[in-house]
């Protein structure tokens, strides 16, 4: 009897694994409580690189503040502006990682407020906030 149930499981979830996320799956008002999300970057030359990161959502719009290093991760991306992103378990292959200067005082704040360690981080410089936006048209599942 159990096997049938672990087959059956086991048929569930293969069938309905998805390795990349559709436009639908787009939804950072339901994020907010998220502690990081992993942005994917290229160095020329290189393998695709995974980093984790803070994440705020403020107006149901996503940002990461980054460090100098992130930030020139981004910069040197051979698909810039263009950058994969994981969060809660979903994989979207092409962020639009636009710079948002206007934003990183209210950015700053919230993650001041959200992450108790941004006590001690915040002192070292963040020369980047950008805002994520879903490339929903190269997006799977959407064609």
């Amino acid at each position: 009897m159990w096997r049938r149930g672990a087959v059956a499981l086991a048929f569930v979830l293969v069938f309905s694994w998805r390795p990349e996320a559709a436009a639908a799956d787009w939804t950072p008002e339901l994020w907010v409580d998220e502690d990081t999300l992993d942005l994917r970057t290229t160095d020329p030359g290189e393998k695709p690189r995974w980093s984790p990161v803070w994440v705020a959502v403020l107006d149901d719009q996503l940002y990461v503040r980054l460090g100098g290093r992130a930030a020139g991760r981004v910069e040197r991306n051979v698909d810039a502006p263009y950058l994969g992103m994981r969060i809660a378990g979903r994989e979207f292959p092409r962020v639009r990682g636009e710079p948002a200067p206007e934003m990183a005082e209210r950015v700053a704040a919230e993650i001041r407020e959200k992450y108790w360690s941004d006590v001690f981080i915040r002192f070292f410089p963040h020369p980047l906030t950008l805002r994520l936006v879903l490339d929903a048209e190269h997006q799977a599942g959407d064609d």
